[in-house]
């Protein structure tokens, strides 16, 4: 069966990562995989320093910063696996039973690739370890993952806060046609009020889209509220997101669509760091 998989880290969404996977799981009723992987930049796994100038005949100081780094390697393995067992915990509270703990050495977005075959869904926090209150970042490797791996995405924000609804930012393209099928075919949102969000010409031919749209989710049986916006397409949705108090953003990743487009610049970036609710993103 294929899981969910969380990626846990030191950053403080990891919390939030850990309870965003628990909901998951249990809408999917799928397993859950909490995902540690230790950056093999920061803590190499081997330690080579012949190469560094200056240090060829010390061969003492050689000794000393290679057991340092075996040091650091450890306590970050350690480290690890203490964040691990504490998202078990939180998880069970969510009432998941079907829990596994994986940590890797290496590249994340390669160690995601490796699980992508048994992954259903990967969740993610928006924001990476050296955010802070006054100074917020994004996940340094977030755009890598989106562009490598062809994995549903959830990625979420500091704080939970249960989904109860949910808007597709639609634009009528391949991406976003998948992406319906995918919905109507999941229990995620099964029974949740969804809202098909256009931004652009109030025209005939758009609500005949929207309306083919709201078809193909007939199989969830619920409530499905259609909207076309005009202007610029990051602050329209914001603020149908605001107005009707939605939980949870469904996107489509990357193309040339004025939605898709989001994910290539300065706009993007922009709104995923201002984001206080998950963005749920389909490949």
């Amino acid at each position: 069966m294929k899981q969910v998989v969380g990626c846990i880290d030191g950053s403080r969404a990891a919390p939030a990562v850990c309870d965003y996977a628990a909901w998951a799981s249990g809408r999917l009723d799928a397993p859950l995989t909490l995902f540690h992987v230790l950056d093999q930049d920061r803590y190499p796994a081997e330690t080579d320093l012949a190469g560094s100038i200056g240090l060829g005949t010390r061969e003492h100081l050689l000794e000393e910063l290679a057991e340092l780094d075996q040091r650091r390697g450890k306590l970050a393995l350690e480290q690890g696996h203490h964040m691990l067992q504490a998202a078990e915990q939180r998880a069970q509270a969510f009432g998941v039973t079907d829990i596994h703990q994986r940590q890797r050495h290496g590249d994340l977005a390669d160690s995601l690739l490796a699980i992508e075959d048994s992954t259903r869904l990967l969740v993610m926090g928006l924001h990476g370890e050296s955010s802070t209150d006054r100074d917020v970042h994004i996940g340094s490797q977030l755009e890598t993952v989106l562009r490598q791996v062809h994995r549903p995405v959830l990625l979420v924000p500091d704080e939970y806060r249960e989904p109860r609804s949910a808007m597709l930012a639609f634009d009528g393209s391949p991406t976003t046609r998948k992406g319906l099928e995918m919905l109507a075919q999941s229990p995620l949102f099964r029974g949740f009020p969804l809202h098909l969000v256009m931004v652009g010409a109030d025209t005939n031919d758009q609500w005949e889209q929207l309306k083919q749209a709201e078809q193909v989710l007939a199989p969830l049986q619920t409530e499905i509220h259609l909207a076309i916006r005009p202007g610029d397409v990051e602050q329209a949705l914001h603020q149908y997101q605001q107005e009707h108090d939605i939980e949870l953003m469904v996107m489509g990743a990357y193309g040339h669509s004025r939605i898709r487009q989001l994910f290539m610049g300065s706009t993007t970036t922009n709104m995923l760091k201002t984001s206080t609710t998950p963005l749920l993103v389909l490949r």
